[in-house]
């Protein structure tokens, strides 16, 4: 029970919802000079290490904006790599690749005794080294490359024995670029030792990219800002999780596959489109749950390019670690956000004068920053 009188408690309610939904339409137009901030960038790379009959094979994959971060790859300077421009600039790539990617079988750095590279469909490029005449029992790994490319780069090492099979996983950074590893064989509590890592790495990769998914972050947002409970916030964010786990398996199976060009401007237009919902319907429709459903199997494929840009999903071996340890990461980012944002809506919901006036000035925001970066998606990349 409020010991204040009925006036003084109005008054002061009336000015909280002044501060707090204004301090949110704030933080949201102050996002919109953010023009340079990707949500869909992990800085993620792979290096997969494989082992032949008395050789090994080192393949490197970098998504192109990261490998012309390494050579001079766009000559041109518009922002696209064509094939004719990297058959022109590959050797500059690859003779950088082979200086400061080092392999040391027992110890001992080896040479490369060839270098090719590709530029595939997925604007991904490959780069494969050959390291002939090598028999070991451990094997060192440093990729100094890691150190050239943005700030907060992880570089995905695998290394796979002669039948395919992944024995080894690590993320690699520019303050920790080494690994060794005992081979061929791994007694299976090492090998688990691993494993258990790599879950870890990538569950700490799938909260982060949530956590800087500033688009995945408003269209919850706008979602959840007419939602009137529990259960109703519990139904959207369940049909958001089902649908973008769905796009995000077969994506980095590549069962289905759509470019990151087409993707991203469609997510923006959701966010657009669940703004404007909010202003025209108000409070949340009955069928609500099938638009985060409809759009969260678009943000699967948004998610998807962040394990298929490092060419995860690609090769053979270690694949579903990957998968659900960085799904499992972004569902607990959701869980994080969520836990944090709806007491706070609910407690606004209370309020007349936030239903009224502040949760369509919200959702008016919602609106002009996905359009913002629609606009920046489709004209300005």
């Amino acid at each position: 029970m409020d010991s204040r009188n009925p006036g003084q408690a109005a008054s002061l309610r009336l000015a909280g919802s002044r501060v707090v939904p204004g301090g949110i339409l704030v933080i949201f137009f102050s996002l919109l000079s953010l023009q340079d901030a990707v949500a869909h960038d992990p800085g993620l790379s792979s290096l997969t290490i494989r082992q032949r009959t008395n050789s090994l094979e080192a393949t490197l994959t970098l998504a192109v904006k990261d490998a012309a971060q390494v050579a001079e790859l766009d000559e041109d300077h518009d922002g696209i790599v064509t094939q004719a421009e990297f058959a022109q600039t590959r050797s500059q790539l690859e003779t950088a690749v082979a200086k400061q990617l080092f392999v040391a079988p027992d110890g001992k750095v080896a040479k490369a005794q060839s270098v090719h590279s590709r530029l595939d469909q997925n604007n991904n490029v490959e780069v494969l080294l050959n390291f002939d005449g090598v028999v070991f029992s451990s094997l060192e790994i440093q990729s100094k490359i890691i150190a050239s490319l943005p700030f907060g780069h992880r570089e995905y090492l695998q290394i796979q024995n002669s039948r395919g099979e992944t024995i080894f996983q690590q993320l690699l950074s520019a303050p920790a670029d080494r690994a060794t590893v005992e081979m061929p064989d791994v007694h299976s509590r090492t090998a688990a030792f691993e494993a258990a890592r790599s879950f870890a790495n990538f569950l700490c990769l799938g909260v982060k990219h949530i956590l800087t998914g500033y688009d995945h972050l408003l269209f919850l947002f706008g979602l959840l800002l007419v939602a009137r409970g529990f259960f109703s916030s519990l139904g959207i964010i369940t049909s958001f999780t089902i649908a973008h786990s769905i796009t995000l398996a077969v994506a980095t199976l590549q069962v289905v596959q759509i470019p990151s060009r087409i993707v991203e401007p469609l997510i923006a237009a959701s966010i657009v489109f669940v703004g404007i919902e909010n202003l025209l319907r108000g409070d949340i429709p009955k069928a609500r749950r099938m638009v985060p459903f409809g759009f969260g199997l678009i943000h699967g494929f948004g998610f998807a390019s962040a394990l298929r840009e490092a060419g995860i999903g690609s090769g053979t071996g270690g694949i579903l670690l990957p998968l659900f340890s960085f799904n499992l990461g972004v569902e607990l980012g959701q869980i994080m956000v969520a836990a944090v944002a709806l007491p706070i809506i609910w407690k606004l919901r209370e309020n007349p004068m936030f239903i009224a006036r502040w949760a369509p000035a919200c959702s008016a925001a919602v609106v002009l920053l996905g359009s913002f970066w629609f606009v920046q998606r489709v004209w300005m990349t």
